[in-house]
C-alpha cells in the first residue's frame, strides 16, 4: 500500500482499530516508533504518523508531518455509464480509478435492467482500496441519475459512444462520454444527439460495456 486510509487523518492524535489495526499490526507487524503514511482522501495532504502506543485491540499514533502531495491524472474525464450488473461495475472500478477517471455518473438507460440497484457505499470502499494501492490522492466521485434526459439536463455537452467514424483520440475537446449498457442505446436515445456528438473507435469488434468504458478512459486520459 502507498498509504493507509483513515477518515480521521489530519488530527494530531490518531487512534486506529478494526481492519486498519489488523493490517498494521497483524499483517505488517509494525512496532512502536514506526512511521506510517495516511490520507483522508478529502484533501491533498499525505500525513505521516508515528506509533507511540499499541494495545491488544487498538493503537495510538501522533502526527509528525503533513505534506501536500497531489497524485492525480493530468486530465479530468467524466464517464457517464448506463447501469449494468453491479458486479460488473465492481470489477471495473479499480481499473477506472487507477486510470484517473474523475467522476462517474450512472443512469438507467432504456436497455438497463431496472432491478439493478447500486450500492455507492460499497463502490466507495472498493475505490478507497484502489487508491491505497495506486497512490491516488482522491477517489472517483460517484452519482446516480434517473435516465438519459436527466443526464443531458446536467451534462448537455457530453458525447455518446456508439458506432461512428468520428474516432475518439487523445482530444481535450471531449470531457465526458456517455456509454451504454449491454445492447447499447435505443433509437429514441440516439435521436437525442447530433451526428458530431457521436464518437467511436477504429475497430470492427463489438465491445462489452465494461470494456468500452476502460478503452475510452484510457484513450482520453493516459
Amino acid at each position: 500500500m502507498q498509504f493507509v486510509y483513515s477518515a480521521d487523518a489530519s488530527q494530531d492524535i490518531l487512534k486506529v482499530d478494526g481492519d486498519i489495526y489488523k493490517y498494521l499490526f497483524k499483517a505488517r507487524r509494525e512496532k512502536i516508533g514506526a512511521q506510517i503514511f495516511f490520507r483522508n482522501l478529502r484533501d491533498s495532504y499525505l500525513y505521516c504518523y508515528e506509533i507511540f502506543d499499541i494495545s491488544k485491540k487498538d493503537a495510538t499514533l501522533r502526527l509528525i508531518e503533513r505534506d501536500e502531495k497531489i497524485v492525480e491524472a493530468n486530465k479530468k474525464f467524466h464517464l457517464i455509464w448506463s447501469i449494468v450488473d453491479p458486479k460488473t461495475i465492481e470489477k471495473q472500478l479499480p481499473y477506472l480509478n487507477e486510470i484517473g477517471v474523475d467522476k462517474i455518473t450512472f443512469f438507467y438507460g432504456e436497455y438497463s435492467q431496472k432491478n439493478f440497484k447500486l450500492n455507492l457505499e460499497k463502490f466507495e470502499k472498493i475505490l478507497i482500496n484502489s487508491s491505497q494501492q495506486c497512490g491516488r490522492s482522491s477517489i472517483i466521485k460517484l452519482e446516480i441519475l434517473k435516465n438519459l434526459d436527466e443526464v443531458l439536463s446536467y451534462y448537455h455537452d457530453s458525447f455518446i459512444f456508439n458506432f461512428s467514424n468520428n474516432y475518439i483520440k487523445n482530444n481535450d475537446e471531449i470531457k465526458s462520454v456517455i456509454v451504454g449498457c449491454e445492447g447499447g442505446f435505443s433509437p429514441k436515445e440516439l435521436d437525442k444527439f447530433k451526428q458530431e456528438k457521436i464518437v467511436g473507435i477504429d475497430s470492427n469488434l463489438i465491445l462489452r460495456s465494461e470494456t468500452a468504458v476502460t478503452v475510452i478512459a484510457s484513450k482520453l486520459i493516459v
